[in-house]
This record gives C-alpha cells, structure tokens and sequence, in this order.
C-alpha cells in the first residue's frame, strides 16, 4: 500500500495541486505532495480560479507552493501519478536505472470516467469540470488504499 504519493501535471498550479488537496481530505494518514513537470511556477500558489473552485468544495491549497518534479522524487515517493500522457511520458524521461516506482495516470483510478486524462483547466477554464474527474479518480485511489 503506497504511504507517499507525489501528483504531477505541467506547471504544478491547477491540476496537481487540486488533486493533492482532495486526496489528503480522503486519506490524510498518506504523505502527499504535487509536483509539475516544467518549472514555470515555482513556489507560486495554486492558480486563484482552481483555488476558488476547491473552496467551494470546502478544500484548501492555499498552504501549496508549485515545484518542479526532479530525480530525487523517485526515491522519495511510493507512487507518482500524472495527470496527462505528456507528463506521465517526461516523468519517465527521467527515471533513473533500477527505480521500479509505479508511475500511472491519474485517471487509471476513474475508470468510469470516459477521458484518461484530466484536462488542463487553466485552457479549458473548466475548474468545476477537472474537480469533478479529479475527485472520482481520488475516491478509486482511496478504495484502492483502503482495500
């Protein structure tokens, strides 16, 4: 059973961060962190539109900083699931030799879901729309833990 999941998405302020936050509110004895594959938003907060949109949720990612994901992640992290296929793809770019960390897509715990990724909301504008495929996907990954 994974203790330490990383999330990851492009810049780590929309996607990546919302997931953190509604999977630490599911299961919050498992270590949690979000990382984006590019470092355009580094130590930055979560995007205000995503932030608003968990707040009406009742969920808070004020206390989030964006990072860049990096090699280290691999030995600190149990499972890193991605968000989208290019970031699942630059995620393995960087995996060193003989790091067997699973590396999934997020969308693999919604398999009702008829997308198999989370579309980036900071494009689409759909803040409600990648919640609600974010929270199915971290409701599976907490059935998944808790089995």
């Amino acid at each position: 059973m994974p203790r330490r999941i990383l999330f990851v998405c492009l810049g780590n302020i929309c996607r990546s961060p919302a997931a953190e936050a509604v999977f630490r509110g599911l299961c919050p004895e498992v270590e949690t962190d979000s990382a984006g594959t590019a470092g355009y938003h580094c130590d930055e907060p979560p995007y205000g539109a995503m932030q608003a949109a968990l707040n009406r949720r009742g969920l808070d990612a004020s206390d989030l900083r964006a990072r860049q994901f990096g090699v280290a992640d691999f030995d600190r992290f149990d499972l890193i699931l991605a968000m989208d296929h290019s970031n699942l793809e630059a995620i393995e770019a960087q995996r060193p030799a003989g790091k067997n960390v699973p590396v999934q897509l997020f969308t693999t715990y919604a398999p009702e879901s008829e997308v198999d990724h989370v579309p980036d909301p900071y494009y689409t504008r759909d803040f409600d729309g990648c919640l609600d495929l974010i929270e199915q996907a971290a409701k599976g990954l907490e059935q998944r833990i808790r089995s």
